[in-house]
């Protein structure tokens, strides 16, 4: 049983008796960390045959506990190592999770000033929008998040589209199905928002914080925020 040994189990294996239909015999902490997520009584410690500490079992319910360990050792790891999710994965489980909040009504957007103001825009978005300019890559999060940003503060599809237009792999059929789908136009007709700031940390969009960016958990946020202060900031008269 290297598997066993692998997890460091006490076990042995029985010698056949005579009337004996027992295989193995396995020390009752093994036995019982790896039994209880089973809630059959046949798993209950109470119903098994316990000698001198040790629980004997056949050779198909060794097995299964073995499977148990390995399931656990398994989920242990994924969860040690935090593995990134591939960048376009990680874009349609955002879609969904807006999806759902829309239909449990905790997603809501505001109205947006009519003109746009590039000088409010957060860091982040500052940073795509002058790559996608430029003609630079940008990630499937990076262009989700600055798509989803144009949308929503005022731009329309046809804008937003002529801005992939400098990028070297540019389809036009797909960026104009992508982003018409983003901003509402197609399929379920839902204008996606852009990732909130914790996420896009997490996969590198988020670049210069400023101290705004420490006041404000959204792109969209620090957008209000910037054309607020600038609304109501004080009017320094010219020098005559």
């Amino acid at each position: 049983m290297y598997v066993a040994e692998f997890f460091n189990w006490k076990i042995r294996a029985l010698k056949k008796l005579e009337g004996e239909y027992h295989d193995f015999a396995v020390y009752f902490a093994d036995f019982l960390r790896n039994a209880s997520i089973f809630r059959e009584v046949e798993w209950k410690l109470i119903n098994q045959r316990v000698v001198a500490g040790e629980v004997l079992l056949t050779t198909s319910k060794v097995s299964r506990l073995l499977e148990e360990e390995v399931r656990r050792h398994i989920e242990k790891r994924f969860q040690a190592e935090d593995l990134p999710l591939p960048d376009a994965l990680v874009v349609r489980a955002e879609r969904l999770k807006q999806l759902l909040m829309l239909k449990k009504g905790e997603l809501r957007t505001e109205e947006m000033p009519k003109q746009v103001v590039v000088a409010a825009f957060p860091p982040c978005v500052r940073s795509l929008y002058a790559a996608i300019t430029s003609g630079h890559h940008l990630s499937h999060v990076g262009r989700f998040t600055l798509t989803t940003f144009l949308v929503n503060i005022g731009l329309r599809p046809e804008e937003v589209i002529e801005l992939y237009h400098s990028l070297s792999d540019f389809n036009e059929g797909l960026t104009r199905y992508q982003v018409e789908h983003i901003a509402g136009a197609r399929g379920s007709r839902t204008r996606y928002v852009p990732p909130r700031c914790d996420m896009l940390r997490t996969h590198g969009v988020c670049t210069d914080m400023d101290e705004t960016c420490k006041r404000t958990r959204h792109p969209l946020g620090y957008y209000r925020r910037k054309i607020r202060e600038a609304q109501t900031a004080p009017v320094v008269p010219s020098a005559a």
